[in-house]
């Protein structure tokens, strides 16, 4: 697998639809275009509802880390467009913010947060509320930490948030940019999460490798019949 993304996502192939048939062959697709069309639906809407129709549900992925990480800058690389904030600054807490994003042919939705600091009376409360109803809604977290810096008490107060919420973890070592970088990311052994994965967000570098193993932690969305695919395009205004 490629260790490398682009931040403006993969081009797509040439000759491909705008929709796909979901979980529909293309005889089943077929018959129930047909059908469309005598019930006088919108061919577009149509198309779209048996596309989402056929990925089902979208399992999640939080993306949580303190401040100055580079999460944001991850996150875009991951969707492959920049739309994620980057900026994060100790004490401003922004909305958590959900992309869709796609590696390997999975899509998958991502969960942007804001970072936090720990003061003198721990995790700012606020804050600490957005993330863990983050991490409580996500299927998989990817804990970003920057490998320069090393863990910081902050990190250590997120691992045991992380610990209590018994999600999988993929523990990303941001700021990696080249070999000379990943001495310091092993040393983020020690937080007990398993393997640091040494990236750097802002180049690509060691993203590819990421994003398998988050696939390994993430569920499958469940697949769809044709009838749960028409029972969805019913939905759509003739």
């Amino acid at each position: 697998m490629n260790d490398q993304i682009q931040p403006d996502g993969s081009a797509a192939s040439e000759g491909a639809h705008e929709y796909d048939h979901g979980a529909l062959g293309d005889a089943e697709y077929t018959e129930f275009m047909e059908l469309a069309v005598e019930e006088g639906f919108d061919l577009e809407d149509v198309e779209g509802a048996i596309e989402e129709a056929g990925h089902g549900p979208l399992p999640v992925l939080a993306v949580v880390g303190r401040p100055n990480v580079g999460k944001s800058t991850l996150v875009n690389r991951i969707i492959g467009r920049r739309e994620a904030v980057v900026e994060d600054k100790p004490g401003v807490t922004r909305d958590r913010v959900t992309y869709e994003a796609e590696w390997a042919g999975r899509r998958f939705k991502v969960v942007d947060t804001g970072g936090w600091e720990q003061d003198v009376l721990g995790i700012d409360a606020s804050v600490a509320a957005q993330a863990e109803y983050a991490i409580e809604a996500a299927d998989a977290v990817v804990f970003v930490v920057d490998a320069k810096v090393g863990a910081t008490d902050t990190d250590e107060a997120v691992v045991r948030l992380l610990r209590k919420a018994g999600k999988p973890v993929v523990l990303c070592a941001n700021k990696v940019d080249g070999q000379s970088g990943e001495a310091d990311a092993a040393y983020l052994w020690s937080l007990g999460l398993g393997e640091p994965y040494p990236v750097s967000a802002l180049h690509g570098r060691g993203t590819g490798d990421m994003l398998d193993q988050v696939l390994e932690v993430l569920p499958e969305a469940p697949r769809e019949t044709f009838a749960g695919a028409a029972s969805a395009a019913r939905g759509a205004s003739p």
